[in-house]
């Protein structure tokens, strides 16, 4: 199990992000379904958002004893928005999670991390649209289309969330939580669950 690697572990397949001599970082290779970052419409940290009550719940439970058993507890210090100074709220400790802005722009897709803390004078909502790393974050649905998907950070204010849109530019100014552009009236981004598995 090498970083790059795709690997199967319980019903998807998983990119290798991270690993140490006895545990690796998982994410699925493919936005595995879409929900809404919270279920009301108010200011939510990651913290107590309905989406990490969901993957640290149901979505955990999929998973049978013993592939439970391998999937390592983390503490995530959940940093506040670079450019907007929002609050990242409490450290989590979680089993099943999405990576923060600064994994996607700086670790595992390549090391953008100049552009984050650096913003042009113009950038206001939106990261670097030619940023060379933007192609490896972009993400498909599980019938092969594009979507974007979520990260945990927190975006412009407490009511949005920030995300990677589907051609793999950050959207620090976030998506709403709840409330989108969508017939429902939900906002549905993508979910890559991300897991420390023991090897």
């Amino acid at each position: 199990m090498q970083i790059g690697d795709t690997i199967t572990f319980g019903s998807y397949d998983w990119l290798v992000l991270d690993r140490t001599e006895d545990r690796a970082l998982l994410m699925t290779q493919r936005i595995v379904e879409q929900r809404s970052y919270h279920d009301c419409y108010r200011e939510v940290t990651w913290a107590d958002c309905a989406l990490r009550k969901y993957l640290n719940g149901e979505f955990y439970q999929r998973f049978d004893p013993a592939q439970r058993a391998r999937i390592l507890p983390v503490t995530h210090e959940n940093a506040d928005n670079q450019w907007y100074g929002t609050s990242g709220g409490e450290a989590t400790q979680d089993r099943v999670f999405l990576l923060s802005m600064e994994e996607a722009v700086c670790r595992y897709f390549g090391d953008s991390s100049a552009k984050l803390y650096h913003p042009g004078k113009n950038q206001r909502y939106w990261f670097e649209r030619k940023d060379e790393n933007n192609a490896r974050r972009s993400a498909r649905l599980l019938n092969g289309d594009i979507w974007w998907w979520w990260l945990r950070s927190p975006g412009r204010v407490g009511v949005k969330a920030v995300y990677v849109h589907g051609d793999g530019n950050i959207g620090i100014q976030g998506n709403n939580i709840l409330k989108g552009n969508l017939s429902d009236g939900k906002c549905t981004g993508g979910v890559r669950p991300a897991l420390w598995v023991q090897i």
